[in-house]
């Protein structure tokens, strides 16, 4: 889905490996006040993935190439997962030219050596819901009960994942250090039950980041956006009235 009002300030928001529904709630509640775009990356949902998009750095470098295309200015970046890992490659490309604030939430894409990144590819789905959410029980779904289109599209979505952050594992070993020079206000956002990437991500992202702070959202996993709506809504609210030229 992509909402895209004329009028108020550019919103980019970025889903992760989950797809676009994912961030549909964040979208929607933007899309009050700003001009949101929140386009599918190529390879999700049976959008065609070129031959050329084989890495985070592609979808970077696609997107910073779409706010320029729309001449678009003090553009709000949200990412979410595997979105927030490609919010925080265009701002270390963009040097603030068109990017005036960043929320990434529970976003991959950096490492933590003493808390390495789960291994999602390897887990079982009950196994990656225990990671994911604070209340597993109320947000796991069985794949089995899944109609077959719906499961396809999942597999789909989780190949195209492991093509274009598969290798080295989730993250960009250079991104960590790169994040010094970004001096757009950055706000991480994280679940403070996420067992995927722990909040000592985005306590590593807040310290890396030249203008980065964290709020850890309580009762939350990988998606505090679902999980937590109105507390994550909230931050993301501050940090718009924060970031408003």
């Amino acid at each position: 889905m992509t909402s895209d009002h004329s009028s108020g300030r550019p919103v980019l928001v970025l889903h992760g490996g989950g797809g676009p529904a994912t961030v549909a709630g964040i979208a929607q509640h933007l899309s009050g006040a700003a001009r949101v775009l929140a386009p599918v990356h190529p390879g999700w949902d049976g959008t065609p993935r070129p031959d050329w998009c084989t890495g985070v750095d592609d979808l970077a470098l696609s997107y910073l190439q779409l706010l320029q295309d729309h001449d678009l200015h003090d553009v709000l970046v949200v990412g979410s997962s595997l979105g927030g890992w490609i919010a925080a490659e265009m701002a270390v490309r963009d040097a603030g030219q068109r990017i005036g604030g960043l929320v990434l939430i529970d976003a991959v894409g950096v490492y933590v050596e003493s808390e390495p990144i789960a291994d999602y590819f390897a887990l079982d789905p009950r196994a990656a819901a225990e990671l994911s959410w604070h209340d597993p029980d109320r947000y796991y779904i069985d794949p089995a009960a899944l109609p077959a289109d719906q499961l396809a599209v999942r597999q789909a979505n989780m190949a195209t994942m492991r093509t274009l952050a598969g290798e080295p594992y989730m993250h960009d070993p250079k991104l960590l250090r790169r994040l010094g020079r970004v001096q757009t206000p950055a706000l991480l956002v994280w679940g403070e039950s996420d067992r995927i990437v722990t909040p000592a991500y985005g306590a590593a992202y807040a310290a890396a980041f030249g203008n980065g702070r964290l709020e850890v959202v309580p009762k939350a996993g990988h998606l505090p956006q679902i999980e937590q709506p109105e507390a994550t809504f909230a931050l993301v609210d501050e940090h718009v009235l924060r970031t408003t030229r």
